[in-house]
């Protein structure tokens, strides 16, 4: 099962470290291994929340998202977006993009760095929405009781998450991009970068978050008619029929998933640049630790951990709630990437121990109810 799922990231890992040590030496070799580290780390609330929508998916398009998907998030965000960000705010061209990323590291840094504000405030809208509807919908099971009761009465109220969005938005416009942290210790007023990169971010969310629910939905309701269906093909001896809507859902799906990574991703090649700005160990890095984000993320469906330890999910929305708000902070704030990791791996450690305890409590309970039961059959003569 582990070498099943986990196969392809050692074999990244393997050929990843190898490409590094040709490439510069040990040097190189310690860069990419520190690099993968932190995906993983800064990523890890990414695969449960991640591993919660795929587990939907058949095991068809988990294959996409383990294929595909990883060509989109190694290539696309490892290594495209950054040339991208410094195309876009340097008015470059994407050959020049790459070959001054490749030439002139310190000029290609500064141009990221300087970028960061528009970033920040696209991926933390984006984030906080999924945070906002998480808390504001009325789930069975609540892990903060006292703080998700309450929160998903106020969540009754329409549109309730894109109101205190756009507040967010608007008070971090007024505040964090002001004063906006640049290359070289520079602060200067990015307000008008920050409030249109965000209501960009919250545009893609509606969109995108739109467009697989709304295929979700369809999907359960054609399910539905197919479990009637097959109950008379099985009464008159008839052949079962497909679902049709099941490919539209899922790709839908698939695609939310990739503007998702695509989010969690921005802290992590943003807090690359503190170890290196070399983008080829860059990209090897990073690469190496979004196969593990991956692989995690199928493993987690496959043997059933959601279902299990029941607040993990909690857990890692919270950690996407804290996330989302450092990124706005770190407009105008730099925030080392340990804290950062660390939030997301504390709530997710907190919720799996209080996943722990309630399995606990349950079976002590069955334990006692079972016993309750032998005692009465007993002193009934049964």
């Amino acid at each position: 099962m582990v070498l099943k799922t986990f196969g392809w990231s050692f074999a990244v890992t393997a050929l990843g470290l190898v490409a590094a040590v040709l490439f510069g030496g040990w040097t190189a070799f310690g860069v990419v291994a520190i690099l993968s580290v932190l995906e993983i780390s800064l990523s890890f609330d990414n695969a449960v929340v991640n591993a919660g929508i795929l587990k939907k998916m058949n095991a068809f398009w988990q294959k996409i998202f383990l294929t595909i998907g990883i060509l989109i998030a190694v290539f696309g965000m490892r290594l495209v977006f950054p040339v991208v960000i410094v195309a876009i705010s340097a008015q470059l061209g994407p050959i020049e993009a790459v070959d001054l990323a490749l030439s002139d590291k310190d000029q290609y840094q500064q141009l990221v760095t300087d970028a960061h504000p528009a970033i920040a405030a696209f991926g933390g809208m984006f984030l906080l929405m999924i945070f906002l509807d998480f808390i504001f919908e009325d789930r069975d099971i609540k892990w903060l009781g006292w703080l998700e009761r309450p929160l998903a009465k106020l969540g009754k109220v329409d549109m309730l998450s894109v109101c205190i969005a756009l507040i967010v938005l608007l008070v971090s416009a007024m505040t964090f991009a002001t004063n906006a942290h640049q290359h070289g210790g520079a602060h200067v007023d990015k307000a008008e970068t920050v409030l249109l990169s965000g209501i960009a971010g919250l545009i893609t969310y509606m969109i995108v978050g739109g467009l697989s629910g709304y295929f979700e939905d369809k999907l359960e309701e054609e399910e539905e008619r197919e479990h009637e269906a097959e109950e008379a093909a099985e009464r008159s001896g008839k052949p079962r029929t497909a679902v049709a809507m099941a490919g539209k859902a899922a790709f839908f799906m698939f695609l939310y998933l990739e503007v998702l990574d695509a989010s969690f991703s921005f802290d992590g090649v943003i807090g690359a640049f503190a170890i290196t700005n070399d983008i080829v160990l860059m990209a090897l890095g990073l690469g190496i630790g979004a196969m593990y984000v991956r692989s995690l993320t199928v493993y987690l469906v496959r043997q059933g951990t959601l279902d299990e330890y029941v607040y993990l999910e909690h857990g890692a929305h919270y950690a996407i709630g804290a996330l989302a708000m450092i990124l706005l902070v770190t407009i105008q704030y730099e925030i080392h990437e340990l804290i950062t990791g660390s939030i997301g791996v504390i709530l997710i450690g907190w919720s799996f121990l209080s996943s722990v305890r309630r399995n606990r409590a349950l079976a002590a309970a069955e334990g006692k109810a079972a016993a309750s039961d032998e005692k009465t059959e007993v002193s009934s003569g049964v």
